[in-house]
This record gives structure tokens, sequence and C-alpha cells, in this order.
């Protein structure tokens, strides 16, 4: 019998300064319904059993990663999964600031909405990708609405508005329609300038959020203050006619993407429904899936368990299991390959860019090409360490990146 999620809202928020009922009155527009995570005890005793009753693979004798993930570690991380990890308490801590849902356009959208201190913080949206969630953005949020908590001043706070990607996590319901990042754009664009009624924001993203600031920038350019993005959102093609060192390294990391890496979007992009019977029925393949990314894609070294604690990675596993979300969160593979560029041919985004490019990111493109769709590049950043998942990997660093750009760009929260 398959499991159904019932998701309980309440008003408690452990927070002192407002409660959620008044930030509710403080936002305008349609239905908007305090939110708490609240995973039935009956989805997580049947992780439990499936977890207890494991059919491991064989593996190909001192493989290790190199054909993906690796056996002895994933036995490991499993183990603490069933014996250590602590639900419960992971729950609590995500839901320690205010978050919400609502429906736009016919789909569900839960968003974290954290007011930053002093007179004027600016509404600031950050999306995460995939494999990832709101879980990413635990350690940037506080010290984007409360900067001088960190050593910066009050005067750079945002309030930060962190949604599930439609298709993600909470934002995911049985049978809802598939969104390529072209509608989750627009969907965005009716949360902040619609549901929440700012007339301007910001916004930053990596991995598909990267290319929703990117869209959003493009085609809600008049409601867009500027974007920041760690990841380009140029077409995966090499340099014709490379003349840079910075342009052939870019063709020698995009063939090598191409060769080695690609299969797990081509199969998301092709074939999603067969994929995700496996993912949506065992814990243990959805754990290989995404931590092999993790692994593969950050600034790691190789050692995952190093650079990011067991407790993160598995939360943010968890999000997609207890959601059921897997095969949703496919579908901006699949739109990408079957549809239209998120920016059409010849056009470029025009409003206020800023880069940062972490040195162990998937692909870093040289200037020369992401000029050739970003138009208006006011800050171009390399980063000293880092990869795919910079929030998580150096927040501090991120944090100031953001801050930095934005700063100049600022305008009065009268705004809003």
């Amino acid at each position: 019998m398959p499991l159904r999620l019932e998701w309980r809202s309440d008003n408690s928020t452990g927070r002192t300064d407002m409660t959620r009922a008044d930030l509710k009155a403080e936002l305008s527009g349609t239905a908007i319904d305090p939110f708490s995570i609240a995973v039935p005890d009956v989805i997580l005793q049947d992780l439990q059993d499936r977890l207890s009753r494991v059919r491991w693979p064989d593996e190909v004798p001192g493989a290790g990663w190199n054909l993906g993930a690796d056996l002895t570690y994933l036995r490991g991380l499993i183990k603490y999964w069933r014996d250590t990890y602590d639900w419960r308490a992971r729950e609590r801590a995500l839901n320690r600031y205010p978050q919400f849902t609502t429906s736009i356009r016919g789909t569900r959208v839960h968003f974290i909405h954290e007011c930053g201190e002093g007179n004027a913080p600016y509404p600031l949206l950050l999306s995460h990708g995939w494999p990832g969630s709101i879980v990413e953005f635990q350690q940037l949020i506080p010290r984007l609405t409360h900067p001088s908590a960190f050593g910066g001043r009050a005067e750079d706070a945002f309030t930060v508005i962190v949604p599930s990607l439609p298709g993600h996590g909470f934002s995911y319901s049985t049978g809802q329609a598939r969104l390529g990042i072209i509608e989750i754009a627009d969907v965005l664009a009716d949360l902040m300038t619609g549901t929440l009624g700012y007339k301007r924001f910001a916004a930053h993203g990596h991995d598909w959020g990267a290319f929703l600031a990117t869209r959003l920038g493009f085609a809600h350019a008049d409601h867009l203050l500027g974007i920041h993005i760690t990841l380009l959102a140029v077409p995966r093609e090499p340099v014709q006619a490379p003349n840079t060192p910075q342009e052939l390294r870019f063709n020698e990391q995009l063939a090598n993407w191409l060769r080695e890496e690609t299969g797990y979007s081509t199969m998301m992009g092709t074939k999603p429904q067969t994929l995700s019977y496996g993912l949506t029925d065992s814990p243990v393949g959805l754990a290989a899936w995404i931590i092999e990314k993790f692994r593969s894609w950050s600034d790691c070294g190789g050692d995952v368990d190093a650079h990011f604690s067991r407790d993160v990675l598995l939360d943010n596993i968890m999000i997609y299991w207890v959601t059921g979300a897997i095969n949703s969160s496919f579908w901006p593979y699949y739109a990408r390959i079957h549809g239209p560029w998120i920016v059409p041919s010849g056009e470029k985004v025009q409003v206020p860019t800023g880069y940062a490019e972490f040195p162990r990111e998937i692909l870093t493109p040289p200037q020369s090409v992401a000029e050739t769709l970003y138009g208006n590049i006011q800050r171009w950043s390399l980063m000293q360490r880092g990869g795919h998942f910079p929030a998580l990997e150096d927040p501090d660093a991120l944090a100031q990146e953001i801050v930095s750009f934005f700063r100049p760009l600022r305008t009065s929260s009268s705004e809003r």
C-alpha cells in the first residue's frame, strides 16, 4: 500500500522576535498557510524497516568511487542512517525558520521567509538546484538576514525567501503538473511580486537555481535588482577556435564532463519514469544516486565525510525520501532536452549580474563565453575554495560575495 503524506501546519516557530502569525499578517497577496515539517511516524518506521533489510550489490574489486558510489562508504552511511541519525532532532532544526505554503498557477509552493535585521532589509530569493534542497541554505540564511552577528553591517541585511523548487521537496504533491525552468521561474516571480508583494527583488542561485536566476533576469527584468550566480547557464558547447588559456581549459573541462559525468542527466532527461521506481522504492538507491554527486562535484578532495557532516547529507536525502519527490525533481532535465533554452538564441540577460567562480565547480566557462549570454556582468570573483554546493561548503565567503555584489545596487525598502 503506497504511503501518502499529510503535512501538519501550526503556529509554533521557536522565534522570540516574531511569531508565525505576526509574519503571516505582514505578508500580502493570496492565501498563505504557516507550515512546519512534521513527518508522520509511519513514514519513518517504513524507512527504518527498509534500511534494516538492504539487498547489497557486489562491487568491481578495487573500484572505489571510480564506477559510482563506493560500496564500503555507502554501507557505513546506511548504518549511521539506521542506527544513529535522529530525524526528529534534525526536523526541529529545519523548523527554526518560518515556513509557509501557497498555491501559484495550480502548483504547491513551500518556502522559508526569514526577515532581516535593520530598517531596510532587501528581499532576496535564494534558489537551490538538484540534488539539493532548502538544507543547503541553512547556514547561509543567518549570514544574510543578520550580518551584524557575523562581523558585517546591519544595513546590508536581506529578507530571505527560500522556496523548495516546484516539484522538489515540500513543493510537491502527487500527480501535480511538471514544470521546467521557464515555468518555475514564472512561479517564483509570482511568489515574490504577487503573493509576497515585493515590487523588486534580488536573486541568487546555483545549479538550477543559477538557471532560474538567469531566466528571471531575462523574462522578469523589470522586477529584478540584479542576479548573482555561481554557475553560468551557457550552452554546453566548446569554444570554436579557442585562443586563450581559459578557453582551452574550458574545452578540456567540457570534454571530460560530457564523457564522464553526464550519464545521470541523460537518464533523468530522457527516461525519468523508469529511474524513479528504484529511487522511490529504495532509500539506499536514493542515497547512492545523490551522495555520489556531493562527492564528485564538491571541493572535498575525495573525502565527503571530512567536507560535509553526515547529518547534513542525510537531511538533504531525507527531504527527497519523505516527500517522494525524486521523480518530479527530474523534470527540469527532461524540459531542458525537449524544450526551448531558457534564453532565446541571440538574446542576452541585461540586468546587473554577479558571478562567483568556485574552483571545483563542475564547469567554469571563461568570461568570453559568459558574455555571449550575460550582457551586464558587473562582478566576476575567483573564489579560493569550494565547489558546486557553495552555500554548504563556504557560507561565509558566499555571503560576503552576495552582500558585496548587491550593496551598490540596493535601493530603499519603499519599493516593496
